[in-house]
Protein backbone atom coordinates (compact mmCIF):
# COMPACT_ATOMS: atom_id res chain seq x y z
CA UNK A 1 0.00 0.00 0.00
CA UNK A 2 1.05 3.41 -0.65
CA UNK A 3 -0.49 6.65 0.43
CA UNK A 4 1.03 10.52 -0.59
CA UNK A 5 1.85 12.49 2.08
CA UNK A 6 0.02 15.03 1.22
CA UNK A 7 -3.16 13.19 1.61
CA UNK A 8 -3.65 14.48 5.35
CA UNK A 9 -3.82 17.98 6.44
CA UNK A 10 -3.41 19.81 10.03
CA UNK A 11 -6.08 22.43 10.89
CA UNK A 12 -7.11 24.66 13.99
CA UNK A 13 -10.48 24.15 14.99
CA UNK A 14 -12.61 25.04 17.69
CA UNK A 15 -14.17 21.52 20.04
CA UNK A 16 -17.20 22.08 21.55
CA UNK A 17 -18.35 19.65 24.47
CA UNK A 18 -20.77 19.60 27.13
CA UNK A 19 -18.02 20.76 28.74
CA UNK A 20 -17.52 23.91 26.57
CA UNK A 21 -15.40 25.12 23.84
CA UNK A 22 -11.08 24.64 23.29
CA UNK A 23 -9.14 25.35 20.25
CA UNK A 24 -6.94 22.51 19.72
CA UNK A 25 -5.31 20.57 16.08
CA UNK A 26 -7.12 17.83 14.06
CA UNK A 27 -6.38 16.34 10.56
CA UNK A 28 -8.32 16.30 7.25
CA UNK A 29 -8.48 14.41 4.79
CA UNK A 30 -7.22 15.89 1.70
CA UNK A 31 -9.50 16.25 -1.28
CA UNK A 32 -8.10 17.66 -4.63
CA UNK A 33 -9.09 17.46 -8.47
CA UNK A 34 -6.75 15.22 -10.89
CA UNK A 35 -7.50 15.27 -14.61
CA UNK A 36 -6.94 12.42 -16.13
CA UNK A 37 -6.22 13.06 -20.08
CA UNK A 38 -5.67 10.47 -23.01
CA UNK A 39 -2.50 10.45 -25.62
CA UNK A 40 -3.78 8.14 -28.89
CA UNK A 41 -3.74 8.35 -32.76
CA UNK A 42 -6.81 8.92 -34.47
CA UNK A 43 -7.34 8.70 -38.01
CA UNK A 44 -4.41 8.50 -40.51
CA UNK A 45 -1.99 8.50 -36.99
CA UNK A 46 -2.99 12.12 -35.98
CA UNK A 47 -1.34 12.63 -32.79
CA UNK A 48 -4.74 13.51 -30.51
CA UNK A 49 -5.00 14.44 -26.47
CA UNK A 50 -8.01 14.53 -24.84
CA UNK A 51 -9.08 15.01 -21.57
CA UNK A 52 -11.71 11.61 -20.40
CA UNK A 53 -12.34 12.58 -16.81
CA UNK A 54 -11.98 14.88 -14.13
CA UNK A 55 -12.47 13.19 -10.57
CA UNK A 56 -12.13 14.99 -6.95
CA UNK A 57 -9.70 12.37 -5.28
CA UNK A 58 -6.90 12.03 -2.87
CA UNK A 59 -3.28 12.31 -3.55
CA UNK A 60 -1.26 9.48 -4.11
CA UNK A 61 -1.40 6.50 -6.44
CA UNK A 62 -2.18 8.56 -9.27
CA UNK A 63 -1.17 6.32 -11.96
CA UNK A 64 -2.41 3.60 -10.64
CA UNK A 65 -6.32 5.07 -10.31
CA UNK A 66 -5.84 6.36 -14.04
CA UNK A 67 -5.07 3.02 -15.09
CA UNK A 68 -7.58 1.65 -12.88
CA UNK A 69 -10.15 3.97 -14.13
CA UNK A 70 -9.14 3.05 -18.04
CA UNK A 71 -8.85 -0.82 -17.52
CA UNK A 72 -12.49 -0.86 -15.51
CA UNK A 73 -14.00 1.78 -18.36
CA UNK A 74 -12.83 -0.66 -21.06
CA UNK A 75 -10.34 1.36 -22.57
CA UNK A 76 -7.43 -0.45 -22.30
CA UNK A 77 -7.44 -4.35 -21.92
CA UNK A 78 -4.10 -5.47 -21.34
CA UNK A 79 -0.91 -3.23 -19.81
CA UNK A 80 0.58 -4.02 -23.39
CA UNK A 81 -1.59 -1.17 -24.43
CA UNK A 82 -0.15 1.44 -22.72
CA UNK A 83 2.94 3.06 -23.87
CA UNK A 84 3.65 5.34 -20.89
CA UNK A 85 1.93 7.27 -17.79
CA UNK A 86 3.20 11.29 -16.98
CA UNK A 87 1.62 12.86 -13.70
CA UNK A 88 2.24 16.69 -13.93
CA UNK A 89 1.14 19.19 -11.40
CA UNK A 90 -0.45 21.80 -13.39
CA UNK A 91 -0.35 25.61 -12.56
CA UNK A 92 -2.99 27.60 -10.49
CA UNK A 93 -4.61 29.91 -12.52
CA UNK A 94 -8.24 30.22 -10.97
CA UNK A 95 -6.77 31.62 -7.86
CA UNK A 96 -8.58 29.08 -6.18
CA UNK A 97 -6.51 26.60 -5.33
CA UNK A 98 -8.14 24.15 -6.98
CA UNK A 99 -5.80 23.39 -10.37
CA UNK A 100 -6.21 20.08 -11.46
CA UNK A 101 -2.98 17.61 -11.22
CA UNK A 102 -2.86 16.00 -14.76
CA UNK A 103 -2.19 12.71 -15.70
CA UNK A 104 -1.33 11.57 -18.90
CA UNK A 105 -1.79 8.37 -20.63
CA UNK A 106 -0.24 7.62 -23.88
CA UNK A 107 -1.72 4.60 -25.96
CA UNK A 108 1.13 2.11 -28.18
CA UNK A 109 0.54 2.79 -31.95
CA UNK A 110 -1.93 0.63 -33.33
CA UNK A 111 -4.59 0.59 -29.76
CA UNK A 112 -8.08 1.75 -30.55
CA UNK A 113 -9.26 3.91 -27.93
CA UNK A 114 -13.39 4.47 -28.15
CA UNK A 115 -13.22 7.99 -26.01
CA UNK A 116 -16.89 8.44 -27.57
CA UNK A 117 -18.32 5.07 -25.15
CA UNK A 118 -17.78 7.18 -22.07
CA UNK A 119 -19.98 9.57 -23.11
CA UNK A 120 -22.58 6.64 -23.98
CA UNK A 121 -22.29 5.20 -20.60
CA UNK A 122 -26.02 5.22 -19.04
CA UNK A 123 -24.67 3.12 -16.01
CA UNK A 124 -21.64 5.37 -14.58
CA UNK A 125 -24.45 7.47 -12.04
CA UNK A 126 -26.82 5.80 -9.43
CA UNK A 127 -29.04 8.34 -10.11
CA UNK A 128 -29.59 8.29 -13.78
CA UNK A 129 -32.84 6.73 -13.70
CA UNK A 130 -32.34 4.28 -16.22
CA UNK A 131 -33.70 0.50 -15.58
CA UNK A 132 -31.62 -2.35 -14.42
CA UNK A 133 -32.13 -4.16 -18.39
CA UNK A 134 -30.21 -1.65 -19.72
CA UNK A 135 -27.48 -1.33 -17.67
CA UNK A 136 -27.32 -4.98 -17.92
CA UNK A 137 -27.43 -5.07 -21.79
CA UNK A 138 -25.02 -2.22 -21.90
CA UNK A 139 -21.98 -4.20 -19.99
CA UNK A 140 -22.73 -7.38 -22.28
CA UNK A 141 -22.30 -4.76 -25.26
CA UNK A 142 -19.03 -3.83 -23.88
CA UNK A 143 -17.93 -7.53 -24.19
CA UNK A 144 -18.16 -8.40 -20.24
CA UNK A 145 -18.69 -12.03 -19.56
CA UNK A 146 -19.73 -14.12 -16.84
CA UNK A 147 -16.82 -15.27 -14.21
CA UNK A 148 -16.29 -18.88 -14.65
CA UNK A 149 -13.93 -21.47 -13.61
CA UNK A 150 -12.15 -19.14 -11.18
CA UNK A 151 -11.65 -21.77 -8.39
CA UNK A 152 -12.05 -18.87 -5.70
CA UNK A 153 -13.06 -20.00 -1.90
CA UNK A 154 -12.98 -18.45 1.77
CA UNK A 155 -13.99 -19.97 4.88
CA UNK A 156 -16.52 -17.76 6.44
CA UNK A 157 -14.81 -17.12 10.20
CA UNK A 158 -11.61 -15.94 7.52
CA UNK A 159 -14.44 -13.40 6.13
CA UNK A 160 -15.95 -12.40 9.09
CA UNK A 161 -12.40 -11.19 10.34
CA UNK A 162 -11.75 -9.12 7.61
CA UNK A 163 -13.88 -5.88 8.65
CA UNK A 164 -11.73 -5.64 11.98
CA UNK A 165 -8.13 -6.82 9.58
CA UNK A 166 -9.17 -3.31 7.06
CA UNK A 167 -10.02 -1.00 9.93
CA UNK A 168 -6.40 -1.69 11.37
CA UNK A 169 -4.79 -1.18 8.35
CA UNK A 170 -6.29 2.32 7.12
CA UNK A 171 -3.81 4.52 8.64
CA UNK A 172 -4.92 7.64 6.83
CA UNK A 173 -8.24 6.79 7.94
CA UNK A 174 -7.76 6.69 11.49
CA UNK A 175 -6.17 10.22 11.30
CA UNK A 176 -8.86 11.33 9.42
CA UNK A 177 -11.74 9.72 9.86
CA UNK A 178 -12.67 10.48 6.14
CA UNK A 179 -11.72 7.97 3.67
CA UNK A 180 -12.82 4.87 2.31
CA UNK A 181 -11.38 1.74 1.71
CA UNK A 182 -10.93 -1.18 -0.62
CA UNK A 183 -8.87 -3.94 -0.01
CA UNK A 184 -7.64 -7.20 -1.59
CA UNK A 185 -7.95 -10.30 -0.06
CA UNK A 186 -6.64 -14.04 -0.12
CA UNK A 187 -8.80 -17.10 0.08
CA UNK A 188 -6.49 -17.35 3.50
CA UNK A 189 -8.08 -13.68 4.40
CA UNK A 190 -5.35 -11.68 4.46
CA UNK A 191 -5.32 -8.51 3.13
CA UNK A 192 -2.54 -8.51 -0.06
CA UNK A 193 -3.04 -4.38 -1.00
CA UNK A 194 -5.31 -1.70 0.24
CA UNK A 195 -6.21 1.96 -0.79
CA UNK A 196 -7.81 4.58 0.43
CA UNK A 197 -9.35 7.37 -1.00
CA UNK A 198 -12.91 10.31 -0.51
CA UNK A 199 -14.13 8.59 -3.59
CA UNK A 200 -15.45 4.81 -3.16
CA UNK A 201 -14.52 4.53 -7.06
CA UNK A 202 -10.88 5.95 -6.67
CA UNK A 203 -9.92 3.56 -3.90
CA UNK A 204 -11.46 0.89 -6.12
CA UNK A 205 -9.95 2.92 -9.29
CA UNK A 206 -6.32 2.86 -7.52
CA UNK A 207 -6.23 -0.65 -6.23
CA UNK A 208 -7.24 -2.64 -9.52
CA UNK A 209 -4.72 -0.14 -11.44
CA UNK A 210 -2.24 -1.24 -9.29
CA UNK A 211 -3.04 -4.94 -10.42
CA UNK A 212 -3.25 -3.90 -13.54
CA UNK A 213 -0.11 -2.28 -13.96
CA UNK A 214 2.05 -5.01 -12.52
CA UNK A 215 0.06 -7.14 -15.32
CA UNK A 216 -1.83 -8.91 -12.53
CA UNK A 217 -5.07 -8.55 -14.58
CA UNK A 218 -7.54 -10.38 -14.21
CA UNK A 219 -7.55 -10.62 -10.84
CA UNK A 220 -9.42 -13.70 -9.95
CA UNK A 221 -7.66 -15.64 -7.27
CA UNK A 222 -9.19 -12.73 -4.57
CA UNK A 223 -11.69 -11.18 -2.92
CA UNK A 224 -12.37 -7.31 -3.06
CA UNK A 225 -13.70 -5.82 0.09
CA UNK A 226 -14.88 -2.37 0.32
CA UNK A 227 -15.37 -0.56 4.05
CA UNK A 228 -18.85 1.37 2.52
CA UNK A 229 -22.04 0.09 0.38
CA UNK A 230 -21.87 -2.07 -2.36
CA UNK A 231 -23.00 0.45 -5.25
CA UNK A 232 -23.76 -0.97 -8.73
CA UNK A 233 -20.51 0.80 -9.98
CA UNK A 234 -17.90 -1.01 -7.53
CA UNK A 235 -19.37 -4.06 -8.53
CA UNK A 236 -18.78 -3.67 -12.12
CA UNK A 237 -15.26 -2.32 -11.42
CA UNK A 238 -14.76 -5.35 -10.04
CA UNK A 239 -16.41 -7.52 -12.53
CA UNK A 240 -14.28 -6.33 -15.14
CA UNK A 241 -10.95 -6.79 -13.38
CA UNK A 242 -12.26 -10.17 -12.91
CA UNK A 243 -12.90 -10.50 -9.09
CA UNK A 244 -15.02 -13.43 -8.48
CA UNK A 245 -16.25 -12.26 -5.26
CA UNK A 246 -16.95 -8.55 -3.65
CA UNK A 247 -17.71 -7.93 0.22
CA UNK A 248 -19.00 -4.65 1.65
CA UNK A 249 -19.47 -3.41 5.34
CA UNK A 250 -22.36 -2.11 4.19
CA UNK A 251 -25.69 -2.65 2.53
CA UNK A 252 -25.67 -3.42 -1.39
CA UNK A 253 -28.02 -2.03 -3.64
CA UNK A 254 -30.64 -4.00 -5.77
CA UNK A 255 -29.17 -3.48 -9.06
CA UNK A 256 -25.47 -4.22 -7.45
CA UNK A 257 -27.36 -7.60 -6.50
CA UNK A 258 -28.77 -7.69 -9.95
CA UNK A 259 -25.37 -7.19 -12.14
CA UNK A 260 -23.44 -9.21 -9.62
CA UNK A 261 -25.82 -12.13 -9.80
CA UNK A 262 -26.41 -11.97 -13.73
CA UNK A 263 -22.28 -12.16 -14.19
CA UNK A 264 -21.61 -14.62 -11.70
CA UNK A 265 -19.82 -12.86 -8.81
CA UNK A 266 -20.59 -13.58 -5.39
CA UNK A 267 -21.57 -10.83 -3.15
CA UNK A 268 -21.95 -10.32 0.19
CA UNK A 269 -23.25 -7.69 2.44
CA UNK A 270 -23.46 -6.23 6.09
CA UNK A 271 -20.45 -7.85 6.50
CA UNK A 272 -19.04 -7.91 10.44
CA UNK A 273 -17.77 -10.11 12.93
CA UNK A 274 -20.96 -11.73 13.54
CA UNK A 275 -22.51 -11.83 10.77
CA UNK A 276 -22.82 -11.12 6.86
CA UNK A 277 -25.20 -11.39 4.46
CA UNK A 278 -24.78 -13.49 0.89
CA UNK A 279 -27.11 -11.92 -1.64
CA UNK A 280 -25.78 -14.15 -5.10
CA UNK A 281 -23.51 -16.96 -5.72
CA UNK A 282 -22.60 -18.48 -2.36
CA UNK A 283 -20.39 -21.66 -3.36
CA UNK A 284 -17.44 -19.37 -2.83
CA UNK A 285 -17.86 -19.70 1.05
CA UNK A 286 -17.28 -22.50 2.85
CA UNK A 287 -18.57 -23.14 6.27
Amino acid sequence: MSQSDDATKGVRISRTTDEGSVVTDDVLAVEEPLEIRLAYRGDYGVPLSRGISITMRTPGDDEALAAGFLATEGLVQSLGDLEDITVDVAKDTSGLGLSPNLVRIALKEGVEADIEQLSRHVFTSSSCGVCGKATLDALVSRGLTPIKGDGFSINSDRLRRLPQKLLERQQTFAETGGLHATALVDSKGEIIDLSEDVGRHNAMDKLLGRGFLAGDWPLAHCLVLVSGRASFELVQKALVAGVPMLASVGAPSSLAVELADSFGMTLVGFLSSKRFNVYCNPQRLTA
